[in-house]
C-alpha cells in the first residue's frame, strides 16, 4: 500500500510512518519547519519528504490513502484538495488500530505528564525480560534510539495521547487503541485549544476506561484526585494503584536517587539508575505494574530499570562548556517545569540552577497557565523567558520573581546575555516542546567561543 502521511514529523505521525515502512508499504509524508529528531529518523529510513502544504504533492506521491495527522486544519490546500477529489484518506490512530494494533495486546500509557517516560519504561522492561515487544513513543527511547518499531511480538507499548485524532474525527486518540493494560499516570488540565475544562478531559478517559476489557488491567495513580473522579463514573477491570499510601509505592530513597520499591508494604528491590525526581520514581511504579500483568516479575523489572538509559529530550545532557551544563527537557507545562527543576535541585545541591523556556504549546500559548509561571519556576536560581507569537504578557506572568526572570523577544539576545550571564558550576536547564531555534547549539557554541577567548 502507498501511503502519504501528512503532518509526519509529529512525533505520533512519524513512529507511525517507520511502523507502516517496516511492514513493507511505501511511505511518504509532508510537513512543515521540521526540526530534529524526527527529522533524521525519516530520513535514516529513506522516507521522502514534501515541504509544506500545497497540493503538487498529490501528483508527486499518489497514494492509495491518505493519513491525515491532527495538526492539520481545513483551509490547508493540500486537505481542501483531498476532499474536492474524493481521495480515499484515514486519521492515524485509525490507520494503526485496523492495521498493526488488532489482535496485539496493548499495553498503552496515559496521562498529562511522563507518558514518554512510562510507555519508554516499559517497552525496556519488556524487551529486556525477552518479550520482544513492538512500541510507539512520543520520544525517542536511549535504549532503543528510535521511537517506534514492529516485531512479531503479541505486545505492543504505545503511548496513548488525549489529544483529538483528525479534524474530522475529535475523539481523544487513545480510543482508537483498544488496550488491555491501561496505564493512567495523572490528569490535569492541559490542551486548552481543544478542551474547556478538567472535566471535558475527564470524560475522554472516561471513555478509555469504558474499552479496557474486563480480563485486562488498570494501572492508575492513587494519588490524583481526578483519575479518582475519572474511576468513579465507572469501571469494569481490575484496577491496581501506585503511590504514597498505595499498593505500589516507594519506599527510601537514597542520597545517589536510587529508591526502594514496595508492593504491599514488601519490599521488592532497589532501582539504581541515572534518572532523578520523584515523578519519575511513580512513572517506575507504573511502568513495573503495567509489566507484572504481562508476566514480568517485579524483580526482573527492577533490574531491567537499572539498565534504563532515559528519553531524548527528557534531561538529556547536551554538553558541558568550562563547568557549564547544559540540558534539554521537554517540558511545556507549569507542573512539568516545577517537578524538572525540584528533580535537578535534588541532584545539584546549592548549584545555580538557569532555567530557559518558551511557551510554546498551544495551551500555554493561549496564557491559560500563566497563574501559575511563576511558581512553577520558582525553585531555579534564574529564569530566562523566549516570548514568540503571544497574546499575553509573561514578563508580568513572571514579575513574582523579581530581577531573577527576564524576557526576550529576540532568541540572538537571548543567547548572548545568557552567555554572559553564566558562570562554572551552573545547570541551564533548557525547556521546549518544540526545536527552540536549536538554543542549546547555539549556547553551547556561544559558551566555547568565550572560553577559547579567555584561555589565549
Amino acid at each position: 500500500m502507498r501511503l502519504h502521511i501528512l503532518g509526519i514529523c509529529g512525533t505520533f505521525m512519524g513512529g507511525l510512518a517507520r511502523i507502516a515502512a517496516e511492514l513493507g508499504h511505501e511511505v511518504t509524508g509532508c510537513d512543515a519547519q521540521v526540526y530534529p529528531p524526527m527529522s533524521e529518523q525519516l530520513r535514516d529510513a529513506g522516507i521522502a519528504l514534501h515541504e509544506g502544504y500545497d497540493t503538487a504533492q498529490l501528483d508527486r506521491f499518489p497514494a492509495d490513502l491518505y493519513v491525515v495527522g491532527n495538526a492539520m486544519t481545513r483551509g490547508k490546500p493540500v486537505i481542501e484538495a483531498i476532499l474536492d477529489r474524493g481521495l480515499p484518506y484515514a486519521s492515524g490512530p485509525q490507520w494503526l488500530a485496523e492495521h498493526v494494533l488488532r489482535d496485539k495486546w496493548v499495553l498503552a500509557v496515559a496521562g498529562t505528564h511522563g507518558k514518554s517516560t512510562t510507555a519508554s519504561m516499559l517497552a525496556w522492561i519488556l524487551e529486556d525480560a525477552g518479550l520482544d515487544p513492538a512500541f510507539l513513543v512520543g520520544g525517542i527511547p536511549c535504549n532503543f534510539m528510535v521511537s517506534a518499531r514492529t516485531t512479531g511480538s503479541s505486545f505492543f507499548v504505545i503511548e496513548a495521547d488525549e489529544y483529538d485524532t483528525a479534524f474530522f474525527d475529535k475523539r481523544s486518540k487513545f480510543v482508537w487503541y483498544r488496550p488491555r493494560t491501561a496505564v493512567l499516570a495523572n490528569l490535569e488540565y492541559d490542551h486548552a485549544d481543544i478542551f474547556p475544562d478538567l472535566a471535558a478531559i475527564e470524560t475522554q478517559f472516561h471513555h478509555l476506561v469504558r474499552i479496557v476489557p474486563a480480563q485486562g488491567r488498570l494501572v492508575v495513580n492513587g494519588q490524583d484526585a481526578a483519575l479518582e473522579r475519572v474511576l468513579a463514573r465507572g469501571a469494569w477491570t481490575p484496577v491496581e494503584r501506585f503511590g504514597a499510601g498505595q499498593p505500589w509505592s516507594v519506599g527510601t530513597v537514597h542520597p545517589d536517587d536510587s529508591f526502594d520499591v514496595l508492593l504491599e508494604g514488601a519490599k521488592q528491590g532497589t532501582v539504581r539508575w541515572p534518572l532523578m525526581g520523584e515523578h519519575n520514581r511513580l512513572n517506575a511504579l507504573a511502568a513495573l505494574a503495567a509489566a507484572r500483568h504481562v508476566g514480568v516479575s517485579p524483580k526482573a523489572g527492577i533490574e531491567s530499570l537499572g539498565r534504563f538509559e532515559g528519553v531524548k529530550r527528557r534531561m538529556e545532557v547536551r554538553g558541558t562548556v568550562n563547568g557549564i551544563r547544559v540540558y534539554d527537557d521537554f517540558a511545556h507545562h507549569p507542573t512539568a517545569f516545577e517537578t524538572t527543576v525540584a528533580g535537578l535541585r535534588t541532584r545539584v545541591g546549592d548549584a545555580r540552577i538557569v532555567a530557559v523556556f518558551e511557551p510554546r504549546s498551544n495551551t500555554m500559548k493561549l496564557g491559560t497557565m500563566q497563574d501559575r509561571l511563576a511558581r512553577s519556576l520558582a525553585g531555579a536560581d534564574l529564569v530566562y523567558c523566549y516570548a514568540h507569537e503571544l497574546g499575553w504578557d509573561p514578563a508580568q506572568a513572571l514579575a513574582p520573581l523579581g530581577t531573577r526572570a527576564v524576557v526576550f523577544h529576540d532568541l540572538d539576545g537571548l543567547v548572548e546575555v545568557l552567555g554572559r550571564a553564566l558562570r562554572p558550576g551552573d545547570h541551564v536547564l533548557v525547556m521546549s516542546n518544540g526545536g527552540f531555534g536549536g538554543v542549546h547549539e547555539r549556547l553551547l557554541a556561544r559558551l566555547a567561543r568565550s572560553s577559547a577567548a579567555a584561555s589565549t
